[in-house]
């Protein structure tokens, strides 16, 4: 059984910091792109950062350049989002992901739906 479990959501003031972790297992993720995506209220869910699980190449979204680091442990099995300088429009329910695709930057064009595991996600509320 596939499991992505994300930790470390919370809440913070403008301008401070939170680490997201995401432990994946049940398989090898070889082959894969791991990365974030976010949803705020009333708002459709979106790609924030990939990386590939093999090789490293990493895409960001334009909003969280300069501020967010994505990178991966595959010893462990875990993908980690660096957020800085948050700012309250960063406030959203953040999802790790999965999707069998060859580049980062894939996992940001292709449709939601081809995304192949989906964690539970984890509150990051940011406060002005």
């Amino acid at each position: 059984q596939v499991q992505l479990v994300e930790s470390g959501g919370g809440l913070v003031q403008a301008g401070g910091s939170l680490r997201l972790s995401c432990d994946a297992s049940g398989r090898t993720f070889s082959g894969y792109a791991m990365g974030w995506f976010r949803q705020a209220p009333g708002k459709e869910r979106e790609f924030v950062a990939g990386v590939r699980w093999i090789g490293g190449t990493i895409y960001y979204a334009d909003s969280v350049k300069g501020r967010f680091t994505i990178s991966s442990d595959n010893a462990k099995n875990t993908v980690v989002l660096q957020m800085n300088s948050l700012k309250p429009e960063d406030t959203a329910v953040y999802y790790c992901a999965a999707a069998p695709v060859g580049t980062a930057q894939s996992m940001g064009v292709i449709p939601q739906r081809l995304i192949e595991y989906w964690g539970q996600g984890t509150q990051v509320t940011v406060s002005s």
